[in-house]
């Protein structure tokens, strides 16, 4: 087991070339499926139980997240527990999902100057709804990307796999969502 700030082993710490000084740190990675499938293992479940109980569950109401790098991080446990506990879905589903949310909400915390985010999910029978409701009307664009770009990835993820996204413009702000075909158990 280890502490809250510090990764796990296999977490990708440790030194790196010209990461002098970050020993122990975790690095930032690029956007995988492997990235997201590490909010699978046991350790991380029990966090998603501890998000849920504490920020509330998006599938009753939406929940509100401050808009700060680390609500990431809750977004995705809170995407994890429903669709893989509540929902019963395949952890490929979740995996995929997870990824997805990690970009909305990247892009409502970097992008839109709010301080607070919103975000919901549904399920109906063969698919799953996700929503990032945050209050800036503007609108996010989906750039062409080159392998070798480090970011401005996000909604090329997402458009590459989300069955359908799109950007719904509210009287203040807008949701940002995707949906994704299922495979119901």
């Amino acid at each position: 087991m280890y502490s809250p700030g510090t990764p796990p082993p296999d977490a990708g710490g440790g030194h790196d070339g010209g990461m002098a000084g970050l020993e122990g740190m975790e690095q930032p990675r690029g956007h995988s499926r492997a990235t997201a499938a590490r909010w699978s293992p046991a350790v991380e479940d029990e966090r998603a139980l501890e998000a849920l109980e504490l920020f509330g569950n998006p599938t009753e109401s939406e929940v509100r997240l401050p808009s700060r790098p680390e609500s990431a991080a809750t977004a995705r446990r809170l995407a994890q527990v429903v669709i893989l506990r509540q929902w019963g879905l395949t952890p490929r589903t979740a995996e995929d999902a997870v990824l997805l949310v990690s970009e909305l909400v990247g892009n409502a915390v970097r992008h839109t100057g709010a301080r607070v985010f919103g975000l919901r999910m549904r399920h109906r029978r063969g698919w799953i709804r996700v929503e990032v409701r945050d209050p800036s009307r503007g609108l996010p664009c989906l750039m062409p990307v080159q392998e070798t770009d480090i970011s401005g990835r996000g909604l090329f993820l997402v458009d590459r796999l989300a069955d359908r996204w799109g950007v719904d413009l509210l009287p203040r702000g807008k949701t940002t969502w995707f949906e994704m075909r299922t495979t119901d158990r």
